[in-house]
């Protein structure tokens, strides 16, 4: 089993992290949707719908995981965001499954990212 980080920082988490699982969700949502939508190859639209599921799949487990994240660590991020000064920073503990989740949330946001490309 590959190895992942075992911690992070609140603010990486709050301020890189989920803001590129928010980008993902959004092309899921919008590009990749209205992609389906205007394709009239019956195989680019079978390949299209299999990488929507292969993403609603993953961000499905990213957000169970996240939720659990959040909720252990609910108190530090609070305080993470309640610095105005933006100094607080806590160093978060992350599971096995918490560490995947992050880490999964890196790959798909990178493979959404390349598909919005090469889709404009």
């Amino acid at each position: 089993m590959p190895e992942f980080d075992s911690s992070l920082s609140s603010r990486e988490l709050l301020e890189e992290l989920l803001p590129k699982l928010k980008a993902t969700e959004q092309f899921l949502n919008d590009t990749l949707a209205a992609k389906l939508e205007s394709e009239l190859d019956p195989r680019e639209t079978q390949r299209l719908q299999d990488l929507k599921a292969e993403f609603e799949l993953e961000i499905t487990m990213i957000q169970l995981n996240l939720r659990r994240l959040l909720q252990r660590h609910a108190d530090q991020l609070v305080d993470t965001m309640d610095d105005p000064e933006g100094k607080g920073d806590a160093l978060l503990t992350l599971d096995e499954h918490e560490a995947v989740a992050i880490e999964s949330i890196r790959k798909l946001y990178a493979r959404s990212h390349e598909l919005q490309t090469d889709t404009a």
